[in-house]
């Protein structure tokens, strides 16, 4: 549907649900707070405008995969998306410019995740939902570690979760990532954090140290302001939650 806020936006819906917002005159706007948040981590985490190797599990409208062509040229672009019908509909009404080097793979992410090869991408963004839920495969530490395989040395791994009160989805995928992962941190509104709302919390692991410093920057100055937690704040956070294993009992639905 069109943005009618913003001249020559669209908004994808699933569902009933929002899932993307794709600005076809300028993809480097980005709408939502929570993909603004994972912009965020891949403006600071590399050297600006350097091209990048990418993977995203999830397409959605490809907004991610336009930013960094558009921010990042040259960048080349992997999407693990299982939803044909869906691609096909960005394709036809949202095309992606010339030359954006991105690849639409119609496959299961976490099978996409593991068999690409190992040491072969910088950045990998999970951002995959079936409703309002990400599936259960994807939130384990087998799914991070198979990214950590997936990564480069310096890389980055990006997790979009939603949650709310009382997080405990949230505190459970950060101390999976935290165990997998030497450097980590989450980015997220404080009311969310606070257990008032459902919202997005952006999480981020690395093998090397991340912008903390600049990311706190950045996320006070959005439009509405977030929170970076990391080292022992993170800690606390995740305190006495536990890891989710591929052998988790999978929660009802």
């Amino acid at each position: 549907m069109p943005d009618l806020s913003r001249t020559g936006s669209w908004l994808l819906f699933t569902d009933g649900i929002p899932q993307s917002q794709v600005d076809t005159e300028d993809p480097g706007y980005l709408e939502f707070e929570y993909v603004r948040r994972i912009g965020h981590i891949a403006d600071l985490a590399f050297p600006a405008g350097e091209p990048l190797r990418v993977l995203h599990l999830g397409g959605g409208g490809l907004t991610l995969p336009r930013y960094l062509a558009h921010t990042r040229p040259g960048s080349r672009q992997l999407v693990a998306e299982l939803d044909v019908p869906l691609t096909e509909l960005v394709r036809k009404h949202l095309p992606l410019p010339p030359g954006h080097g991105i690849r639409v793979r119609a496959a299961d992410a976490r099978e996409v995740l593991e068999s690409v090869r190992a040491a072969s991408y910088d950045l990998v963004i999970s951002d995959v939902y079936a409703g309002a839920k990400t599936p259960f495969h994807l939130t384990t530490a087998e799914a991070a570690r198979a990214a950590a395989r997936a990564l480069r040395s310096g890389g980055v791994y990006t997790v979009n979760v939603a949650d709310g009160p009382p997080l405990q989805q949230a505190r459970r995928a950060v101390a999976t990532i935290r165990s997998e992962y030497k450097e980590t941190c989450m980015i997220a509104e404080p009311a969310v954090l606070r257990g008032r709302r459902l919202g997005n919390l952006v999480m981020a692991g690395s093998d090397r140290p991340l912008p903390y410093a600049e990311l706190r920057r950045a996320a006070a100055g959005d439009p509405f302001p977030a929170r970076v937690l990391d080292g022992d704040e993170l800690a606390r956070f995740a305190s006495g939650a536990s890891i989710i294993t591929d052998g988790t009992n999978v929660p009802e639905k």
